[in-house]
């Protein structure tokens, strides 16, 4: 029922009735009072609606119209409002006024005659039909208005409004008006109805009309006053709803607001309004080229748009717009000035670069300039309107051309001013950097490495400082660095190869020594060459070395100039001129010329070598082609896995020719088929010619059964294929290492490195093929070696162009890359010569491995380095073998102008006259020589050939008997590279050993008794017995290098037995390899000199003894003998006196000759470092050198012991007298020393080598060094395998440490770095410490808190002793175990589990004392104590709880820990700790192998 109330209540209605000041303008003056602006304002509050001009002079008609109809007050209309109490209501208001006649100027006369003053207090209004009043305008056109009517026609007023204009009124006084409103007043009151005063044109307000007006209302009582300004809008609708609140009692009072306080409030939501139609604006009008009706039409809808317009009308919405579209087209002009005054110098540029053209010329000038230039229509356009900004062209953004009349403004003035002293600036900078650069070449003072610091001072003046920033003139003195500095390297290259004799005669090999670093550093030192390098003496080390790997390995890789090797280069011009017959066959070679061809082997019972091949192909392409570097080679692959003796399991077939094999395994059953095998292949070749399976690359691979676990099983099937390894010469591939074992999943990587190292096989056998006997001649007459020297400034190309163009040139049969064969008339007869066209580096490693008849050397008179490598060739060749020398010249040899081509000319003369050579000299400018050169030394060839032959075969003979017997063998004989099929490593492995004997059966084999190999694999009897069967046969094949001729006989004197053992149990004789390749009592390196000279020469100059092919008959040898030898005294000590002669006669004349010697010997040029070679023992390695003077020391006091030591004799060959020494042991073994470091030895480090507490500080407890390692380890290796196991290249190692000695700020990415190597540099930090980091006092506590059986307790116990550790140990320590940590948390990929990482890194970290037996027996208890670091770092470092072991595996450590109760039959006892080193572990079935693995852990 309330509800029904309330909506039945209606919304009540006000008749309000607005009065004042009203009449002619006499009496108002000129305007009215604001009457009609304030009930406009209030009925029609939209500014659009609001109208100032409400006239009222009127005509007759207008005053009778509809509207005014013949009153004199007009109905403005009815308006709904909401009270401040939310109650709506309804306003009728009326205007009292009086309208003039526009005739008389007099009020028109209406129905009611009486006064205005009168008529405005009337309470009662009636006026039939009338309309609503709107504007002036309406007048007369009332159809055109919405026509309403004052409801009923009559009205009754409720309430006054009474209007005083406190403006200064034109022609009216205040106080009169005030008068006429206090008379208005009293009429007003005597209706008893609300009146409020209304202050009009408060806007334009008189202060003193205002206090004067709110005086009178206080006169009166309870009147108020509102201060309002219909112009404003201000308090409008205040003096309304005032006067409502006074007719209807009910309402609450209300609140006269000030009029300023009013106005500030509609300010503000003006400026609001005005904000936001200023935003709307900016978001829809984007192009200056809009029009209001269109953007009007889109802002209809949007209330900031209402909002304003309301308040201020459209007009300002509309002035506001075109206020925004006028600055949008001011920014669009100006951002295209800019972007033509941008491209107003790229235009000067282009146009007027040249400042001699322009350089007085003014901007006028220069702008006619700019009209004559032929792209002046590129960069400008002449406009027929000007200026450019008030045309159309600011509208034409497709171009871009600068308006043509922008050069007359003054921006396009000062850019062409910029423009000059731009041109001005830059010629001037331009001539200061030559002016630098010339003071850098012409400085004495810029030498290459030198810092800039300390060049400054010589070549800056003030004039550089002035004109050129710093980073200019330092990148201009980096580039002159980099200059200097490359050509001071390469200058210092052909200084090494200028001394090619001094590095050829030290025999250095891949770790060359101190003291033979220390002769090339004296050697080299007073070159000036060698001098420019001082200030990069890390750099200088480094060429040193490279040369020094090139000299002992040399192949087209190594070369210096490598890819310009002429090994390279004779390969392309072959293989450009001739197919060779294997490659007809094979379409897929012919296609595609650039695919090489790999054969691989792979050995393997029980399906394993088919499912490798499988998975191999797996990574081929569709046609079997494998990608190495980027290119493609065709592989083909021989799975084996049956007898190999039989032709379908054969290793060389017709059709397959290997060039390597895989040998594969799982168990000690498969290991037997591999050295079974290889033992039948090797056998089964011996007697061929093509027996090159001897030397056939090997690559022998462990293979995990699946799910074989067994940590026992793995560790020794890795030590067994370690052992068979080293006796094959092949390389060990364990599954930790390869990363191919485990589930039989292969390594793409790890083949790719196999794949690559049989190449490098392949082309090293076709550069130097195996020893050549004297069967091989059935296919040719001659075997000629013309030599080359890489870097000549000749083409190999010309030189060879005769050769290679000869009609009688064809392929070699042999299938050499390098070779061809010729057919030439010598004498006679046409004889057929092989000649091998090679580089000097690759002819060193024939000169004593190969049959050569002859050597053609070339070298270049005006280069040094050529004639040096000539004569360091030249020195170990037989000086029966005949020599052509050729000098290629600039010219005729008598127009030479350069002082050393005649130098070397004449020096290459002499030479070839010493050694009865010959000698010829062949102008560049006409390198199309003819083969007919060299006649006459194909026929001196032809002479000596029966003598070369006859001698190349006693060497080849006395090697077999000689070199078999030696422990350790040189990789070279009388050479670099003796054999290039052999492996870099770092102790040479000994080749299989051959007896001449083999009609002596008596000679035992190697028994197991004697056998390492056998003592360390007793448990298997099988495969210990293959061993020693293969042992013994391969120590007892004899390779017939003569078979087809009856065999060469030599003298056997009791020298020749002096390797016999009298004390032998069984009075037999043995071999030598069968007493020194594998000791009794174990190993030992130090009981053995090295290899030397004598190897390859195993008889003294006593003995010349060799076999010559007799012109008259036909397939028999005549045995020689010295007759001049001088006799010995018989005392047994290696004499030839006892020889037995009878063999010699075979009814025959002797003939006597004497046995060659070698070039050097002939010729005072050659050998000038010959001093050198006996200043060393042969070989290089550091360790055994003290050792060795130590021998000779006492062999110079006489031996005391054994008495089948034979004692030295002072006159006798101590190169023999060594080689003697090395078949003796010695009771006492000498500890070698260890070898100091090759570059070092030059430097005193201020970082490496010192105590920990001189490289750390409290604020950096980390040695930069280590950090610095450490960061680029995780940033860079975390997923390299075998991280911290593989080594590092020794070299880069000390170059990366001297390196940072020299600059602790050094970036090792920049420099390229190895993850392995700078791997291996952090753990040589270490190694180097002067105490290991973890204190010898703590490793005994450490050891002791091993012990403790309970898991959690030992933890706690070790993180208790790690507490007392040293601060900037712990530190150290913390930083180094938590890096393992997170290497460890990667060993899926990197494979480094943290037990192999503690097998690394304790040697490292604990340095035990290997010379005493405890700390041999303790090392699986240190191994475990470090990995228990790594597995728990979170634990002892940072305080997380203990972890849970890993999966119990025999290799962990909880898990032997687990086993070891049941491995032991009796209890484990703890023994005593030694001061120095902790106590032993309990014994564990790998303890019998330690010793040798701590010996190459110890080593890293």
């Amino acid at each position: 029922m309330m509800m029904a109330r309330k909506q039945d209540v209606r919304i009540p209605t006000y008749n309000i009735s607005v009065v004042g000041l009203s009449g002619t303008e006499k009496e108002k003056g000129q305007c009215g009072i604001g009457k009609s602006c304030l009930c406009n304002r209030f009925v029609r509050p939209s500014a659009d609606e609001f109208h100032l001009d409400h006239t009222s002079v009127l005509s007759t008609s207008d005053f009778g119209g509809r509207v005014v109809n013949n009153d004199h007050f007009l109905y403005w209309g009815e308006v709904s409002r909401s009270l401040e109490d939310c109650v709506e209501c309804k306003m009728h208001v009326v205007e009292q006024t009086e309208f003039i006649d526009d005739q008389t100027f007099q009020p028109h006369r209406s129905t009611a005659l009486q006064p205005y003053i009168k008529r405005a207090a009337a309470t009662k209004l009636a006026s039939a039909e009338k309309l609503m009043y709107f504007c002036t305008d309406q007048l007369g056109l009332e159809q055109d208005f919405e026509q309403k009517q004052m409801p009923d026609g009559k009205l009754l007023i409720d309430g006054f409004l009474l209007g005083i204009d406190v403006s200064r009124g034109m022609n009216r006084n205040f106080d009169d008006q005030l008068k006429f409103v206090s008379n208005l007043y009293n009429q007003l009151a005597k209706t008893k109805k609300p009146i409020v005063v209304v202050l009009t044109k408060c806007d334009e307000g008189v202060e003193r009309y205002i206090r004067d007006a709110h005086t009178f209302a206080l006169s009166k009582k309870n009147l108020q006053v509102v201060e309002t300004s219909a112009r404003s809008n201000v308090n409008v609708d205040l003096a309304f709803s005032t006067l409502v609140q006074l007719i209807d009692k009910s309402r609450g009072k209300t609140k006269i607001i000030p009029y300023f306080e009013a106005l500030k409030q509609q300010s503000q939501q003006i400026a609001t309004a005005k904000d936001k139609y200023e935003w709307l604006v900016s978001r829809i009008v984007k192009n200056h080229n809009e029009n209001w009706l269109s953007v009007s039409r889109k802002m209809q809808a949007s209330p900031e748009y209402q909002d304003y317009v309301y308040l201020e009308g459209t007009q300002k919405a509309k002035k506001l717009f075109l206020q925004h579209i006028h600055r949008l087209k001011h920014e669009h002009i100006e951002r295209r000035r800019k972007l033509y005054l941008a491209a107003l110098p790229l235009a000067f540029e282009a146009l007027i670069p040249n400042l001699d053209e322009i350089d007085h010329l003014s901007c006028i000038k220069a702008k006619k300039l700019l009209e004559t230039k032929p792209e002046f229509l590129k960069w400008f356009v002449v406009l027929e309107e000007t200026p450019w900004d008030a045309t159309s062209h600011i509208d034409n953004i497709e171009n871009e051309r600068i308006p043509f009349d922008l050069m007359d403004t003054v921006p396009a003035e000062q850019l062409y001013e910029a423009h000059l002293e731009k041109l001005r600036n830059e010629r001037k900078r331009a001539e200061m950097r030559r002016a630098f650069k010339e003071n850098l070449e012409t400085s004495p003072f810029i030498t290459p490495g030198k810092p800039w610091e300390e060049a400054r001072s010589f070549i800056m003046n003030e004039d550089f400082y002035q004109w050129l920033e710093e980073s200019v003139y330092m990148d201009i003195y980096g580039k002159h660095q980099k200059q200097i500095i490359d050509k001071a390297k390469e200058e210092f290259q052909e200084l090494l190869l200028e001394y090619s004799e001094l590095f050829y005669e030290l025999e250095l090999d891949a770790k060359p020594s101190k003291e033979k670093m220390g002769v090339i550093q004296d050697v080299l030192g007073e070159e000036q060459r060698f001098k420019a390098l001082q200030k990069l003496q890390a750099e200088r080390d480094a060429l040193i070395l490279k040369h020094i790997h090139f000299v002992y390995h040399p192949t087209k890789e190594t070369c210096p100039s490598c890819p310009a090797c002429v090994d390279a280069k004779i390969e392309h011009l072959i293989s450009s001129r001739f197919i060779r017959p294997s490659d007809r066959n094979q379409k897929n070679s012919l296609s595609d010329p650039n695919i090489d061809r790999i054969n691989l082997v792979i050995l393997g019972k029980d399906g394993l070598a088919r499912e490798l091949a499988n998975e191999i192909r797996a990574l081929c392409t569709n046609d079997d082609k494998y990608v190495i570097d980027g290119k493609m080679y065709e592989l083909s692959l021989r799975p084996i896995e049956g007898n190999v003796r039989l032709p379908v399991n054969s290793f060389q077939t017709p059709t397959f020719q290997p060039h390597g094999c895989l040998c594969l395994y799982n168990s000690k059953e498969s290991l037997s088929y591999v050295v079974e095998s290889i033992e039948k292949s090797r056998e089964s070749t011996l007697g061929r010619r093509d027996n090159h399976l001897v030397h056939l690359p090997l690559t022998l691979i462990l293979v995990n059964k699946r799910g074989d676990t067994s940590g026992e099983t793995l560790h020794s099937l890795i030590q067994q294929g370690q052992q068979i390894a080293s006796k094959l010469q092949c390389v060990f591939l364990d599954p930790a290492s390869a990363g191919i074992g485990y589930g039989r999943n292969i390594n793409e990587k790890q083949i790719s490195q196999v794949l690559k190292g049989l190449l490098d096989s392949k082309r090293n056998l076709n550069l130097v093929s195996s020893t050549a006997s004297i069967k091989d001649l059935a296919d040719v007459d001659l075997r000629i070696v013309m030599c080359l020297m890489c870097g000549d400034p000749f083409s190999a190309d010309d030189i060879l162009f005769p050769v290679l163009q000869s009609q009688t040139c064809k392929s070699s049969h042999c299938g050499s890359s390098n070779s061809v064969l010729l057919e030439l008339p010598i004498g006679l007869h046409k004889k057929r010569i092989e000649l091998s066209l090679l580089s000097y580096h690759s002819s060193f490693s024939i000169r004593k491995s190969r049959l050569v008849h002859g050597y053609i050397v070339f070298y270049s008179a005006k280069r040094k380095a050529s004639l040096a490598m000539l004569r360091a060739f030249l020195c170990e060749v037989q000086d029966i073998i005949p020599i052509q020398l050729v000098a290629l010249t600039d010219g005729a040899v008598d127009v030479l102008d350069n002082d050393v081509s005649r130098e070397q000319l004449t020096e290459g003369e002499e030479i070839a006259q010493e050694i009865d050579g010959k000698f010829t000299s062949i102008p560049c400018s006409q390198p199309q020589h003819k083969l007919e050169l060299f006649h006459p030394f194909f026929k001196d060839v032809v002479d000596k050939k029966n003598i070369i032959e006859a001698t190349h075969m006693y060497d080849n003979a006395a090697e077999a008997c000689s070199t078999t017997e030696e422990v350790f063998n040189s990789p070279r004989a009388g050479s670099p590279l003796c054999n290039s099929n052999l492996q870099d490593s770092e102790e040479d492995i000994e080749p299989p050993s051959y007896s001449l004997f083999r009609e002596d059966t008596s000679l035992p084999s190697l028994s197991k008794d004697h056998s390492k190999l056998s003592m360390e694999l007793e448990g298997n009897d099988g495969l210990s017995f293959i061993m020693s069967n293969f042992e013994s046969k391969l120590n007892n094949k004899v390779p017939p290098p003569v078979k087809p001729k009856p065999p060469v006989h030599f003298e056997i004197t009791k020298g020749d037995l002096s390797y016999l053992d009298p004390g032998h149990r069984d009075g037999q004789r043995k071999s030598v390899s069968s007493s020194a390749w594998l000791p009794p009592d174990g190993f030992d390196p130090s009981d053995y000199a090295e290899p030397m000279d004598a190897v390859v020469k195993p008889r003294n100059e006593e003995e010349n003894i060799y076999s010559v092919p007799h012109d008259s008959t036909q397939g028999k040898i005549i045995t020689i003998r010295n007759i001049n030898k001088a006799q010995s005294n018989g005392s047994g000590n290696g004499s030839d006196s006892e020889m037995d002669t009878s063999s010699l006669e075979r009814g025959r004349k002797v003939s006597i000759v004497s046995k060659p010697v070698l070039y050097r010997t002939r010729c005072s040029r050659l050998g000038r470092f010959a001093s050198y070679r006996t200043s060393f023992t042969v070989g290089s390695d550091d360790e055994l050198g003290p050792i060795r003077k130590k021998e000779e020391d006492q062999a110079s006091q006489g031996y005391k012991g054994d008495s089948a030591v034979i004692p030295y004799e002072t006159d006798e060959d101590p190169r023999r007298r060594n080689i003697l020494r090395s078949l003796r042991r010695n009771t006492k073994k000498p500890k070698p020393k260890p070898r100091p470091s090759i570059t070092k030895a030059t430097w005193e480090s201020n970082y490496f080598g010192v105590p920990l507490t001189t490289v750390v500080t409290p604020e950096k407890p980390i040695p930069v060094f280590i950090e610095r390692c450490i960061e680029y380890i995780e940033a860079t290796g975390l997923s390299t395998e075998g991280i911290y196991r593989v080594s590092g290249n020794k070299s880069e190692m000390e170059s990366l440490q001297r390196q940072f000695d020299q600059d602790h700020n050094l970036d090792l990415a920049e420099k390229d770095f190895t993850v392995n190597t700078v791997a291996g540099a952090m753990k040589s930090f270490f190694s180097e410490l002067p105490d290991p980091l973890v204190p010898y006092n703590m490793q005994i506590d450490l050891v002791e808190a091993h012990k403790i059986n309970d898991r959690e307790q030992k933890l706690h116990a070790l993180k208790e002793v790690l507490k007392k550790f040293p601060k900037e140990n712990h530190e150290v320590f913390k930083y180094v175990i938590s890096h393992l940590n997170k290497v460890s948390h990667n060993n899926k990929v990197n494979l480094m589990t943290s037990e192999n990482l503690s097998i690394c890194f304790w040697p490292t970290l604990m340095r035990p004392d290997f010379s005493t037996m405890d700390a041999l027996t303790a090392t699986r208890t240190y191994q475990t104590i470090i990995e228990l670091f790594i597995q728990q770092c979170p634990f002892f470092f940072h305080n997380r709880p203990i972890s849970e072991p890993p999966g119990a595996t025999p290799s962990s450590p909880s898990a032997l820990a687990s086993t070891v109760p049941f491995l032991t039959s009796t209890p484990v006892t703890s023994q005593p700790s030694p001061p120095q080193s902790p106590p032993p572990t309990p014994q564990s079935p790998m303890q019998p192998l330690l010793p040798s693995q701590l010996q190459a852990e110890h080593t890293l």
